[in-house]
């Protein structure tokens, strides 16, 4: 497959639709401002338009010149609740809310793609659905829009999708069969102790002090309890408790997050975290209550369609701009669509010596060149589908 040359002009329109997006940020399911900008530019493509599906969701389908499968190729189009620190002169316009994941890119890369079939469905076989989702970033879009009939209602039989990170070298598709991302799980712990004077601590049970020796303990979960082998990460990304400076608070609030890759060691998870939690709480005279969550389970790439996928990149691309990658302890709702019909996952580097923070990071960026290879890949999937 010989590489495609992309036009000038398309790659300064998805510069462009990336920078209007990354200006404009909107959080899960509030995403009317780039659905209606998605749906607008699929239309005057002279796609068949389907809106509000998931909530935010939309869908473009592109018939091909000859008969085949329908493929779905994804991308999600929430941002995260942080504030921008990257300097960059189209930093997010809505305080608060930041495109820190890369999600700007991926709608810029679908819709260039769509351009770019859009003028080869003569040799495009079957249809491909392009599915612009809401609430990846912890609001399970993609069940939402499996829930709402996207697989029956447009036939769908292959799922693919492509993430922009930066730990990738810029245009370097990394990829791998089988678990690729972690499953994951979040809970709020709230410790219960008995607030007082912060001169007199004897007549309180102080929760932080508690709370950080449950911190502590907690990392025997991993450590101790979890088989060396066995990926797992036990992390407490939030402590909140007390006002001032010299009263001890009733109560301190903790809120982590649990990533792990067999069904085995997620099951027995939520256990062992309220076992540590209610006994160190206990050997403190204090108690305490968990909220478990559970969230997204793991991104598994189909092997066949795996193969399926490195192989036309490698002809498309090259063979050293495709290569495989281990486990990431992330995750991703793409998993419920991969649970639904064979699907690939991957990475799209985006990184260089200019753009080395990593997503969720507030100051991250990308290296825009990198969306030409992802127009490139979502085009030659759907191109080699049979």
């Amino acid at each position: 497959m010989p590489t495609l040359e992309l036009p000038p002009e398309l790659i300064a329109e998805t510069v462009a639709i990336r920078r209007d997006i990354h200006a404009h940020p909107e959080l899960a399911f509030a995403e009317h401002r780039t659905a209606t900008l998605v749906a607008a530019k699929l239309r005057a493509l002279g796609l068949e338009v389907h809106e509000g599906i998931g909530g935010t969701g939309v869908v473009g389908l592109l018939s091909g010149g000859s008969p085949g499968s329908t493929i779905m190729l994804r991308a999600d189009m929430d941002a995260l609740p942080m504030p921008e620190e990257s300097a960059v002169p189209f930093a997010s316009q809505n305080p608060g809310v930041m495109h820190a994941c890369g999600h700007d890119a991926h709608v810029a890369m679908l819709l260039g793609a769509a351009a770019v079939l859009r003028e080869r469905t003569a040799e495009l076989r079957g249809r491909v659905a392009f599915v612009f989702q809401p609430a990846e970033e912890g609001g399970g879009g993609a069940a939402a829009m499996l829930a709402d009939g996207l697989i029956e209602r447009f036939a769908i039989e292959r799922a693919y999708g492509i993430h922009i990170a930066c730990i990738l070298p810029t245009g370097v598709i990394g990829l791998r069969p089988g678990p690729l991302m972690a499953a994951v799980d979040q809970f709020d712990l709230v410790v219960e102790g008995l607030g007082g004077h912060g001169a007199m601590p004897h007549r309180s049970v102080d929760p932080v002090v508690v709370a950080a020796d449950v911190v502590t303990s907690l990392q025997r979960v991993v450590s101790r309890e979890v088989d060396p082998v066995e990926p797992a990460v036990v992390t407490i990304g939030a402590i909140n408790g007390g006002t001032t400076y010299n009263v001890i608070p009733p109560r301190v609030a903790l809120k982590g997050t649990v990533r792990s890759f067999s069904t085995a060691t997620r099951d027995a998870m939520e256990g062992r975290i309220r076992r540590i939690a209610e006994h160190t709480c206990a050997a403190a005279n204090a108690t305490c209550h968990l909220d478990w969550q559970s969230s997204y389970p793991v991104t598994e790439n189909d092997p066949a369609e795996t193969t399926f996928v490195r192989e036309t990149l490698v002809a498309a691309l090259g063979a050293d701009r495709v290569v495989e990658i281990a486990p990431i302890m992330g995750s991703e709702d793409f998993s419920y669509f991969a649970q639904r019909v064979p699907a690939c996952f991957m990475f799209l580097g985006a990184g260089d010596d200019a753009h080395a923070f990593p997503n969720h990071h507030p100051a991250f960026d990308i290296d825009e060149h990198a969306m030409q290879t992802g127009i490139r890949a979502h085009v030659a999937i759907a191109l080699a589908a049979r």
